[in-house]
């Protein structure tokens, strides 16, 4: 039973998993995020060998943007002295094992592919609504990471060209329409509001569409209206077999999961299946061990010859 290390890095704490190469885990465990950050992962990582000493390997998944193969950190804005970190270089020499770092976004799409809702299919596209827009391609059960690491920015596709300001520069990218930030800007756009006056949360406005109210109802529309837009747009380029959505505003779908069904169908250029994503916050720790399952595996087989 190869045991691998998973960790999920984000801006208020680090979740780690003590996980097998086939997806079960053995131990899970949570610390908030403290800066500087590498020392304080590094203690972090040590200790948790030092408990379970039949960890081969270290998988990281993290915010910001990370150099293919080398592991380096290189675009964050918000974990202050992260941008710039040899995190793969440094975390190897410290422990030993091999260690791979991704995208968080792109380790959850890898969780869904292999262990998740995507379990089985060849290509798997993820499509992860929260706060902002982001996703990831796992194609043949590889990442696709793209030359700079930037593969798999699916909030960055123009969706409507000279629209809203992005905080990437450009204007009309797609997290500006289909995300937590963008139904918040619908719910004051369509005045959704509360009997006291006060503006209902993203998290309320879909359950009110369902129950009839008339402007929830059109926030709704505009949402699953853009989120089609962006699938049809994804399968045109890469023809995948399935698109896995997830992210916070997974927990309303019962409440618009048939009309993105029903607003996506004629937008297809080929039959492409839709889930729901099955992990909800392990996916990133999961995901992050999946990178390194074969290099585990490898490491354990050579030691036992």
């Amino acid at each position: 039973m190869t045991q691998v290390l998973g960790v999920d890095i984000g801006g208020t704490k680090i979740r780690f998993g003590v996980v097998t190469t086939t997806g079960e885990v053995l131990a899970d465990w949570t610390v908030p995020t403290q800066i500087p950050l590498y020392p304080y992962l590094e203690q972090h990582v040590k200790h948790a060998i030092s408990d379970h000493p039949g960890i081969q390997a270290i998988g990281i998944g993290t915010r910001g943007m990370v150099e293919p193969g080398s592991g380096k950190i290189v675009f964050e804005m918000q974990l202050e002295g992260w941008e710039g970190t040899p995190v793969k270089e440094w975390l190897e020499g410290a422990t030993g094992l091999p260690v791979a770092v991704n995208n968080d976004a792109n380790v959850a799409a890898l969780a869904e592919a292999i262990l998740g809702a995507g379990q089985g299919a060849r290509n798997v596209v993820a499509v992860t609504v929260g706060t902002g827009l982001g996703g990831g391609l796992i194609f043949d059960g590889k990442i696709m990471d793209g030359k700079h690491g930037g593969g798999g920015e699916i909030g960055h596709m123009l969706l409507y060209p000279h629209g809203i300001p992005c905080g990437c520069g450009r204007r009309g990218c797609a997290e500006q329409y289909v995300s937590g930030s963008a139904i918040h800007r619908l719910i004051q756009e369509y005045q959704v509001v509360h009997e006291d006056g006060s503006f209902v949360t993203p998290r309320e406005v879909f359950p009110l569409a369902l129950q009839g109210h008339k402007q929830a109802q059109q926030v709704r529309a505009r949402y699953v209206q853009d989120l089609a837009l962006t699938i049809s747009s994804l399968q045109a380029i890469l023809d995948m077999d399935v698109v896995v959505v997830g992210g916070g505003v997974i927990d309303s779908a019962e409440a618009w999961w048939s009309q993105l069904l029903e607003e996506l169908e004629p937008l297809l250029l080929k039959p492409l299946t839709l889930k729901r994503a099955q992990f909800g916050n392990e996916a990133g720790m999961l995901g992050a061990a999946m990178l390194v399952r074969d290099a585990a595996a490898h490491r354990e087989k050579g030691s036992l010859a």
